[in-house]
């Protein structure tokens, strides 16, 4: 038995339009999610909170110490993020800054890991004081927005893969801040993942950290 079924051209007509809506939708969509429009604001940190968080060796078994201990007399740049601020180590060695660096988690060997490319102390910040006043994440935006796949592109050439367990969608940040009470003089907050701070401007805001008499 031969069937032979006859599509009326208007129809395909009609299927070729609803394909062509459709395409301008997602194209639509991509690029409105590669604008800052749907990015949640950060707000601004207070140095005050930041100093009473608690904090904890992923060294050591020592107790938790209060955060405001490590700029205290020398200041800090501190990364509550994945950023390649290794290479300042030097220069704030030779300022006597400390280069520090607050996770959110210590699940498995996922700090192992990421010891290689950081060569300043990791301390775990399991209430993420550091991440912010308002806890910002990036969860399905993040799919669609070009620059997270570079960054993503870029840390795997590099060698660093982390791993699937454990938390993965709250977005960091930077903060260099100043001894006694010379407070925050540089936050920067992720605005997708893998977005890094400048590196001029913290060594900009290293330069403006006044030494303290002790």
């Amino acid at each position: 038995i031969n069937v032979c079924v006859c599509v009326p051209p208007v129809f395909l007509q009609d299927l070729e339009g609803v394909y062509v809506v459709c395409v301008c939708v997602v194209a639509a969509s991509v690029l409105l999610a590669n604008t800052d429009l749907f990015l949640t604001r950060a707000d601004r940190a207070d140095v005050d909170s930041l100093a009473r968080a608690d904090l904890r060796s992923t060294s050591t078994d020592e107790q938790s110490f209060k955060a405001g201990s490590l700029w205290k007399r020398t200041g800090a740049v501190i990364l509550a993020e994945a950023s390649e601020l290794s290479s300042l180590k030097a220069q704030l060695d030779v300022s006597g800054v400390s280069l520090v660096a607050v996770v959110k988690e210590n699940i498995g060997s996922e700090i192992q890991h990421f010891r290689p490319y950081f060569t300043g102390e990791i301390f775990l910040d399991q209430k993420m004081i550091f991440y912010g006043p308002t806890r910002r994440m990036m969860r399905h935006l993040g799919i669609a927005r070009f620059g997270v796949w570079m960054n993503i592109l870029q840390v795997w050439r590099k060698g660093y893969h982390g791993n699937r367990k454990g938390e993965g969608f709250v977005l960091g940040g930077l903060y260099v801040i100043g001894p006694e009470n010379q407070g925050i003089l540089l936050e920067h907050h992720e605005k997708e993942f893998g977005d890094k701070a400048d590196l001029s401007a913290v060594r900009k805001a290293v330069s403006r950290i006044q030494k303290t008499e002790n």
